[in-house]
C-alpha cells in the first residue's frame, strides 16, 4: 500500500472520527464515571471490526503491582476496553496504540464559551472538556486502523488498541494492561502533542497535608484561636522554597526548561464558619520529579519542608502536619532518541507534514513510564490540542486526521501489511 493510497484512505475515514470525537466529548467521564465513554469506544473498536474486550480493574492485584499509586476509592466495576487486531502473517513489529478515556474536572463551568460537555464546532476547531486531552487522539489512532482494515488489510505483527482510565490520577489502567500480559515492541500514546514526540517526561507526586488548629470565636482569635487556614500559608511558603531549589540546576533534557519542576497547590479546604477560627486546612500539592528520582524520595523531601515549617511555628510544632498519600506517585521516564520506534515514527511524520519532528520532553508526565517499566519504549504522539486542564479546551480536526495519517504509515512501515486476500489464499 503506497503512501498516496494510505494517506487517501485514512482522509476517507475524517467524517468517522469526527462523529467519534463529539460521541465521547459529550460523555463527561469524569473520575469514576468512565464507562459510558468506554461504552463508546467499544462500539468504535467493533466499528473497525475488531472484537473488543474488558480488562476490568482490580484493586488487590494493583496495590501490590510495582509503579502503583496509593488510592482510597472504588474501582469495581471500572475497565479498560482493548481490541487485538491479529496478524495476518508473520514478521512485522508488534504495537499498542494507547489512550486515555477519562477527562479532569471542569475548573469553572461559568468561565466556559460553550457547555464544556457539549462538543461545539468552530471552523477547525471542536470545543470540550476532554476534546484535546485526549480524547481526539483516541479517535485518531482508531480512525487510522479502521482505515487499513477498510483497505482490505491486516497487520503482519499483532497490534492491540487500548483505551484505558485513571491515566488523570494514577495511570491505573495502563498498568492493569500490562498485569493482563500486554506486550509488544514498541508503544504509541496519543497524547496531544502534535508537531513532536515526545521522549522524557517527569514522574508526579500527589500529596495533602493536614494542618490543625485551635477553633475559637473571631472576636477572640488574637487572644484564643490558632487559624490552620493561616498556618497552611507557611507550609506552602516552606514547600515553595523546595520548589526553588529543585529548578537550581535540571539535568538533561530538562535544562531547556527555566521552570522544569512546578510545585501545584491544587486544592485547599478548611475550616467551618466565617466567625470561627478554622480548627484544619488540607493542602493538596502537585509536585513534578525528574527521571532517575524515586517518589520515595520525592515524599521525603516534601516531608522535611513541612517539618521545616512547623519547627518555625510554635504552634504547629506543638501539633505537626501530617502529609498523607492519594494519588499519582510516579516515577520519570526518557526513552532512547535513537529508539527505532522513535526513527521510524519521525520518519512518518515527515512524509506528511515534510519536514522531521521535533523530539522533546514534557514538564506533565503520561502513562509512557509503565511501558517503559515493562520494557516496552514508549512515546507520546498526536492532535493539535490547545487550553487542555482550562477554560474552552479545543482540538485541532484537521490534526486529528493528519495524526492518523502518520499512525496509518507508522502501522505501515512498523507491523507491516498484508492483504487480507492473500493472506485467506495462503490459508
Amino acid at each position: 500500500m503506497n503512501d498516496e493510497a494510505l494517506l487517501a484512505a485514512v482522509a476517507a475515514e475524517a467524517k468517522w472520527m469526527e462523529d467519534l470525537l463529539v460521541r465521547l466529548v459529550e460523555a463527561p467521564t469524569v473520575l469514576g464515571e468512565e464507562e459510558p465513554g468506554q461504552e463508546i469506544m467499544e462500539e468504535a473498536f467493533a466499528g473497525c471490526g475488531l472484537e473488543a474486550r474488558s480488562v476490568p480493574l482490580d484493586a488487590s492485584a494493583l496495590r501490590t503491582a510495582t509503579g502503583s499509586s496509593p488510592f482510597t476509592w472504588d474501582v469495581s466495576g471500572k475497565r479498560n476496553v482493548v481490541a487485538d487486531w491479529q496478524p495476518g502473517d508473520e514478521g512485522g513489529r508488534s504495537l499498542i496504540l494507547n489512550g486515555h478515556v477519562d477527562v479532569v474536572p471542569l475548573a469553572n463551568e461559568e468561565l466556559w464559551t460553550h457547555p464544556p460537555f457539549k462538543a461545539v464546532r468552530e471552523g477547525d476547531w471542536v470545543y470540550g472538556r476532554g476534546a484535546g486531552d485526549m480524547k481526539a487522539g483516541l479517535a485518531a489512532m482508531t480512525g487510522a486502523v479502521r482505515a487499513l482494515i477498510r483497505a482490505g488489510y491486516a497487520p503482519a505483527a499483532p497490534l492491540q488498541l487500548q483505551s484505558v482510565v485513571e491515566e488523570e490520577c494514577t495511570g491505573h489502567g495502563a498498568l492493569q494492561c500490562l498485569l493482563d500480559g500486554a506486550h509488544a515492541d514498541a508503544c504509541i500514546i496519543t497524547e496531544p502533542h502534535p508537531d513532536h514526540i515526545t521522549v522524557a517526561q517527569v514522574g508526579v507526586l500527589w500529596f495533602h497535608v493536614d494542618i490543625a488548629g485551635i477553633p475559637a470565636h473571631a472576636a477572640r482569635a488574637s487572644r484564643l484561636g490558632f487559624n490552620a487556614i493561616d498556618a497552611a500559608c507557611g507550609v506552602l511558603a516552606a514547600l515553595r522554597n523546595l520548589e526553588e531549589h529543585l529548578n537550581v540546576d535540571p539535568p538533561a533534557p530538562f535544562d531547556t526548561f527555566e521552570h522544569p519542576i512546578n510545585l501545584n497547590p491544587g486544592v485547599i479546604s478548611g475550616g467551618d464558619w466565617p466567625s470561627t477560627v478554622a480548627a484544619s486546612c488540607t493542602l493538596s500539592c502537585r509536585i513534578g520529579l525528574y527521571p532517575g528520582q524515586e517518589p520515595e524520595e520525592m515524599r521525603t523531601l516534601v516531608e522535611e519542608a513541612v517539618a521545616e515549617a512547623a519547627e518555625s511555628d510554635p504552634r504547629l510544632s506543638n501539633n505537626p502536619p501530617r502529609v498523607r498519600y492519594e494519588g499519582f506517585s510516579c516515577e520519570g521516564s526518557i526513552v532512547d532518541r535513537n529508539e527505532p520506534v522513535v526513527t521510524a515514527l519521525s520518519d512518518a511524520y515527515s512524509r506528511v507534514h515534510e519536514e522531521r519532528p521535533e523530539l522533546l520532553a514534557t514538564t506533565a508526565t503520561t502513562d509512557a513510564r509503565h511501558f517503559i517499566r515493562a520494557g516496552i519504549p514508549a512515546v507520546c504522539f498526536g492532535p493539535r490540542a490547545e487550553q487542555i486542564h482550562g477554560i474552552d479546551e479545543r482540538v485541532s480536526l484537521r490534526s486529528v486526521i493528519e495524526s492518523a495519517q502518520v499512525l496509518g504509515l507508522f502501522i505501515r512501515d512498523w507491523c507491516g501489511l498484508i492483504r487480507e486476500s492473500n493472506r485467506k489464499e495462503r490459508k
